[in-house]
């Protein structure tokens, strides 16, 4: 590895994850990794030459992203994970003034991943890739506050005694294998899993360039008179470092809010003795940490038992039916990353999420099925699993 001081060659970084002197912050690295937030594709960070170095590309990334060794960078160039100009170069590619570097780095380590017996559930599977139906109240990897009980602990198990298959190598060294996104802890839906290198980075591509179709279903108080509404508001982090007030995000309208878009289709609508509440479908368009959350409160309709977000907790008598959010990762539809052909598919919501629609229909004053323009969940799979 090299310790010498990078050469001014004009670095452009995305995410702030390079330290002084223009090398790539490790530590800025491995703590994106860590939050246990939403996630799309893959963390890259963008060199742009400002003069004409003719050095070898994987000597360059040796001098800027310092705790990875060279060979790990070649199997890196190699495995897809590095551009130059927008093309897949060689490690030996000689570089030169103008050039942009787009590269993927893996997070550093933190612990050796253990497989755990937790139940996961299958959606679909072949030699590529794995796609499942994520419970609620499970960390997708392991963080230095949550090494066990995680999502990935419980891949690492299900492909150890299932005799075949494997996670992804990608970050095998450093943190995360086969996870390609992420959800948040208490939000539950579709994932997908790479089972090698190869599907890893072409799937990896495409959250990151938003060619997938995610759609999620949230419940909410209150009535949502229009059918579709376009949420088109700036977000950026709490103004405020109080703990507690610090991992928030909140709507800004300075330089700090980005610009995010969310649009929201009703569903179902709820006149009920347990209240009014809306079952609503909801469609990305950026991919803001929060986004849903922050623009459904924002608007005056918080997301069922989002504490964080002032949603409150579901309860029918004496008993909390729901006191996480309500929010359900329905659909996930993309290109399969080897055979190019297009995929879909759905997680029907499960446990308390499930059995708040029912209650809320067995009150009484459902609207019924509500198909809105562009809403493209199918309610029969998605609520499969309601009485």
């Amino acid at each position: 590895m090299s310790n010498e001081t990078p050469p001014d060659d004009g670095s452009i970084v995305e995410g702030g994850l390079v330290a002084q002197g223009g090398k790539v912050d490790a530590d800025a690295i491995r703590e994106a990794a860590e939050l246990d937030l939403e996630d799309d594709g893959l963390r890259r960070v963008r060199f742009k030459l400002t003069r004409d170095l003719n050095k070898r590309l994987d000597k360059y990334l040796q001098d800027r992203i310092a705790f990875m060794s060279r060979t790990q960078l070649q199997r890196l160039i190699e495995e897809g994970g590095v551009d130059v100009n927008g093309r897949a170069p060689k490690a030996s590619t000689k570089l030169r003034l103008g050039d942009e570097v787009s590269v993927v780095v893996p997070p550093p380590p933190s612990k050796e991943i253990v497989g755990e017996d937790i139940p996961i559930d299958v959606l679909f599977e072949d030699d590529k890739i794995l796609v499942l139906n994520k419970s609620p109240d499970i960390i997708v990897h392991p963080a230095r506050s949550h090494n066990k009980g995680t999502l990935l602990n419980a891949l690492v198990w299900y492909f150890e005694h299932k005799g075949e298959g494997a996670l992804s190598g990608v970050g095998e060294e450093f943190a995360r294998p086969g996870v390609v996104h992420r959800l948040d802890r208490n939000t539950s839906g579709v994932m997908v899993i790479a089972k090698d290198n190869e599907a890893h980075w072409r799937l990896g591509r495409q959250f990151e360039e938003r060619t997938t179709d995610k759609r999620y279903l949230a419940i909410v108080e209150g009535l949502i008179e229009r059918n579709v509404e376009v949420i088109e508001l700036p977000i950026g982090p709490h103004p405020s470092r109080v703990r507690g007030l610090r991992e928030k995000m909140v709507v800004r309208h300075d330089q700090l809010g980005k610009h995010a878009v969310t649009i929201c289709r009703v569903r179902e609508r709820y006149r009920t003795e347990l209240g009014h509440y809306t079952l609503v479908e909801l469609e990305l368009k950026t991919g803001r940490t929060h986004q849903i959350r922050v623009h459904l409160t924002h608007t005056g309709f918080p997301i069922v038992g989002d504490d964080m977000y002032g949603g409150r907790v579901f309860r029918v008598r004496d008993e909390d039916v729901m006191d996480r959010q309500a929010l359900h990762a329905a659909i996930l539809g993309f290109k399969h990353p080897m055979t190019g052909e297009p995929v879909e598919f759905t997680a029907p919501l499960r446990g308390d999420m499930a059995r708040v629609v029912s209650l809320l229909r067995e009150a009484g004053g459902a609207s019924g099925e509500i198909t809105p323009r562009g809403a493209t969940i199918d309610m029969g799979m998605a609520l499969s699993g309601i009485a």
